[in-house]
């Protein structure tokens, strides 16, 4: 697979067996830190989130050939399977999701909030080279951690909403956009809200000249951090929310992304625009009851507890990304932007951001005064991430990929986790497979609603800043952290993910229309077209 006018790409398999291509998460290759610390914490978190489910894989293998996402699962041993569905069946009759969901939001969350408070209150900038190495290598350890945290919360997130759909829909048949759209509001952080965002928006609403000052015309990085310094209450609020999101990425989760506050344009456009919309009353309630109002009379007992379990997951849903590796990945791209910017000053680079480019060991030894990689070599590899895309490479590569296994054979407990799994997954991964007309683009209904609006194509965070209020945002895919920028969106399209994606989740919790799984909706609508997003249809017009 290539596109025209780029060199034919060879994607060796990194191991035996069949190895699947990740474009949700990964539509870009990624840098040589994440291909050399990712595999393993995402491996261990993965295999923690299938022990404690009853899932019977031991752990998801991933590896980063010619610098794409690919994965493959691996069985449990014969001999494990019945604790495996001794643990499937216990989890069902104790509502195990709970536990972790309350070990989330009363351990996990305020003591990773700690720990990237410890590590963020350290500048960089301030460190001498033999502690700015110290310094990269506490980073990494610290994204690692945060990284097999994110993954072994993974079925708490998805499996009770899984479970849900599967029931729901076989009573009811109704789309699945309308059944995860009882889902908002579960998750606050998907559509950007939190105490300091709160805070910060009434804070600001009462005290006008407060919020005049935020458009006085000053650069942006400069004006907020004026502004955040004001002994004020809107100054102390401004402060506290951007300690809270200034070092988190802004959109995927590699460090070639960008935090917050290396965006202080779009940053400060979305905050101003929280500020000046209206609250939108919820119309959930409603929603509900005419889901239900499809249930046969004998099932709505069972409707009400599935959905209510659904939502307790679905809170953990995109928080334990903000909240671990999201932040982290930040954090660790601020000590490498700070390494890379003496560096360049130093003549060593030929740009600051290329040394993200570099893995953990190379970075410390450039910084120790190595030769290698060579300025040349790391400005490549930017090139080689800006210039390919996931639709470069295969699908699948290795062993042709090996059929599902059929859960009907399964024992009943084990049956139902693998069947919440499995359409959780679809929808996580899914993509249309209609086929689009000349002005209609055809993908997957996420979000309800429809709308018109300009599309602002954005390839990456360089684009951000071309995002103004009202625009419909086409890209690949999207990350929670993506949840930032929502209050200037009215629409958002991708090319990857299904109903359970990342784009699903914050263009629903955020209440706007959203098609995603497009396959191919960047190559086929022109940046600055006018379109109409027909969120329940799954339909993009293109209108000219």
């Amino acid at each position: 697979m290539s596109t025209p006018g780029k060199q034919q790409l060879t994607v060796t398999p990194p191991g035996p067996g069949p190895w699947e291509l990740d474009p949700v998460h990964f539509p870009r290759p990624v840098t040589g830190y994440w291909a050399e610390m990712h595999p393993e914490p995402f491996s261990l978190g993965f295999g923690d989130f299938l022990a404690f489910y009853g899932i019977p894989l031991l752990k998801r293998l991933t590896a980063y050939p010619s610098g794409f996402c690919y994965s493959q699962m691996v069985p449990v041993p014969p001999e494990e399977f019945p604790n495996r569905l001794a643990r499937a069946a216990e989890v069902f009759e104790t509502k195990g999701w709970r536990e972790q969901a309350t070990e989330w939001e009363q351990v996990r969350k305020p003591a990773s909030v700690q720990a990237h408070h410890e590590i963020q209150a350290i500048d960089p900038d301030q460190l001498s080279d033999e502690e700015l190495v110290v310094h990269l290598r506490r980073c990494r350890e610290h994204h690692a951690v945060m990284i097999r945290q994110h993954m072994a919360f993974t079925g708490t997130a998805v499996i009770p909403a899984g479970d849900f759909l599967v029931q729901t829909q076989a009573w009811t048949g109704l789309p699945t956009v309308q059944l995860l759209g009882l889902m908002r509001g579960a998750s606050l952080v998907s559509g950007g809200g939190s105490t300091q965002h709160a805070a910060l928006v009434a804070a600001y609403r009462a005290d006008p000249v407060a919020r005049k000052a935020l458009d006085a015309g000053y650069e942006p990085g400069a004006s907020l951090e004026s502004l955040r310094r004001a002994d004020t209450p809107t100054g102390r609020a401004l402060n506290d929310y951007l300690e809270f999101v200034g070092y988190r990425l802004l959109d995927g989760f590699d460090i070639s992304g960008r935090y917050a506050l290396e965006m202080p344009d779009v940053l400060l456009r979305s905050i101003t625009t929280a500020i000046d919309s209206a609250d939108v009353e919820s119309d959930l309630e409603a929603q509900v009851a005419e889901v239900r109002s499809h249930v046969p009379e004998e099932h709505r007992d069972a409707y009400d507890s599935l959905l209510a379990e659904a939502r307790i997951g679905y809170s953990v849903r995109d928080e334990r990304g903000v909240y671990s590796d999201i932040w982290a990945s930040g954090l660790m791209r601020r000590a490498a932007m700070a390494a890379g910017r003496r560096l360049r000053g130093r003549g060593r680079l030929h740009d600051a951001e290329h040394f993200v480019f570099a893995n953990i060991d190379e970075m410390c030894r450039v910084l120790e005064g190595a030769q290698t990689p060579t300025a040349d070599a790391l400005a490549a590899r930017f090139t080689y991430h800006q210039t390919y895309t996931a639709k470069d490479v295969p699908a699948h590569i290795g062993d042709d990929p090996m059929p599902p296994p059929d859960p009907s054979q399964l024992p009943p407990p084990m049956q139902r986790v693998m069947a919440a799994v499995g359409v959780a997954m679809a929808e996580m991964f899914g993509q249309s497979e209609q086929e689009h007309e000349a002005t209609v683009i055809k993908g997957l209904a996420a979000s309800s609603g429809v709308t018109e609006g300009i599309v602002r194509r954005v390839n990456g965070p360089a684009d951000f800043n071309r995002i103004q209020r009202g625009d419909v945002l086409l890209t690949e895919a999207t990350t929670e952290a993506f949840n930032i920028l929502l209050p200037l969106l009215a629409a958002i399209i991708t090319d990857s993910g299904g109903a359970l994606s990342h784009a699903a989740l914050v263009s629903r919790e955020y209440g706007i229309p959203g098609v995603v799984g497009t396959r191919d909706a960047t190559e086929r609508i022109a940046d600055g077209a006018r379109v109409r997003v027909d969120g329940d249809a799954g339909e993009v017009t293109v209108l000219g």
